[in-house]
């Protein structure tokens, strides 16, 4: 159940920043929930890998190289879901660590209900 409404609430985040930020767009809610499945898939299989793959640069850029894939998690979800697009690279680092700020917000939200 937890997991379902991490699932909702990101993407409520998802249809609030289609909205804040130019250069993303979302067709629907149904097509936010499904943005919302993928991106927590992908960040599940694909982000360990890239980061990973990517240790050098992200330990040359003291972590800062994390941004970077955030943002290819991202545009990987805009080639995965039809009714989700992004401009662009920088549309998508922006809207990554807006996603992140939101989610942190939201969720934490979600754990101070539980006690």
């Amino acid at each position: 159940m937890k997991t379902f409404l991490k699932i909702l609430l990101t993407a409520l985040a998802v249809i609030l920043l289609a909205n804040i930020l130019p250069g993303v767009e979302v067709a629907g809610y149904v097509s936010a929930i499904i943005v919302a499945i993928v991106i927590a898939l992908l960040n599940m299989i694909v982000r360990p890998l890239l980061i990973f793959l990517t240790l050098p640069a992200t330990l040359i850029t003291f972590g800062l190289f994390i941004f970077v894939i955030n943002a290819i998690i991202i545009l990987l979800a805009d080639k995965l879901v039809d009714g989700f697009t992004v401009s662009g690279f920088w549309a998508a680092l922006f809207f990554s660590i807006l996603l992140s700020i939101f989610r942190s917000f939201l969720f934490s939200l979600l754990n101070d209900k539980e006690k």
